[in-house]
């Protein structure tokens, strides 16, 4: 499963997000993956990926809502390909909160694609505005969109939880939304496809006459983390540089945990 290849890095961005690894005595286990019938084409896609056996089974029950919601479940039981996710970062039973990019090189855009796929949105709000959003209780994961996004769109997101439960919500609007669903979505790129449609239809937006465009803010050039990673201060540097200290706090935890190059390797 090699992480560089674009539908390897989709797929395990989807997994960690969406899919379900439980153990069993002994060696036994199994890998489960439970969406709405409509997406059980991207199911048969994964599975085409996959060189073991698994199977793609239906199931109809009553949720809260609706009376009666038909599924697609894919399980993999294969120990082999259990062993191989879980040494890349798809840890068994509960996972919210422990999830985290991949420690080596791997496919960032559509990894994170994967993601925004089971646990995140894509298209317009109610009132015809462009939206990309990504909702998680990872730390991990909140900082690597944020820090994706600002690689894309020149922003970067405030990546704290509530207080209630510390489910983070990263979220890019109108033109932000606009130049990352067009990185994300494009063409060919393994999907559900209803979520390459929303993308698309982000495009046809165009700011109506009179809106102020919100504050974007600038990118870091290599002379500023240079100058971030020397002082190694947040407060220091964000009077240096004339920025914020949080600013600074996700700015050099990224350079710490590879969310963003180094200097030197640029």
């Amino acid at each position: 499963m090699d992480l560089t290849v674009p539908e390897y890095a989709y797929m395990f961005g989807f997994l960690q997000a969406d899919g379900h690894l439980a153990r069993g005595t002994g060696q036994k286990g199994r890998l489960t993956v439970e969406i709405s019938i409509r997406d059980i084409d991207l199911l048969r896609s994964l599975q085409e990926l996959t060189p073991y056996y698994s199977s793609i089974t239906e199931r109809t029950r009553s949720t809260n809502f609706a009376a009666a919601h038909t599924s697609a479940i894919w399980t993999l039981c294969a120990l082999e390909a259990r062993t191989t996710l879980n040494e890349l970062g798809l840890p068994y039973g509960r996972k919210s909160k422990t999830i985290a990019p991949p420690d080596g090189p791997f496919s960032r855009r559509d990894y994170l694609r994967g993601l925004i796929d089971a646990d995140g949105s894509v298209g317009l709000t109610s009132k015809g505005f462009p939206f990309v959003s990504l909702t998680t209780a990872s730390a991990a994961i909140a900082s690597f969109m944020s820090g994706y996004g600002e690689d894309v769109t020149g922003v970067a997101r405030d990546v704290g939880g509530n207080t209630r439960d510390g489910v983070r919500n990263v979220l890019y609007m109108m033109e932000l939304a606009q130049r990352l669903a067009a990185d994300l979505y494009y063409p060919g790129c393994l999907a559900l496809e209803r979520k390459c449609v929303a993308a698309d239809s982000l495009s046809a937006w165009v700011r109506p006459p009179g809106m102020r465009a919100a504050h974007t803010r600038r990118r870091w050039t290599t002379p500023e983390d240079r100058t971030l990673l020397e002082l190694n201060d947040c407060k220091a540097a964000a009077h240096a540089l004339g920025r914020s200290t949080q600013s600074c706090s996700l700015r050099l935890w990224r350079l710490r945990n590879g969310g963003a190059s180094l200097p030197g390797d640029r």
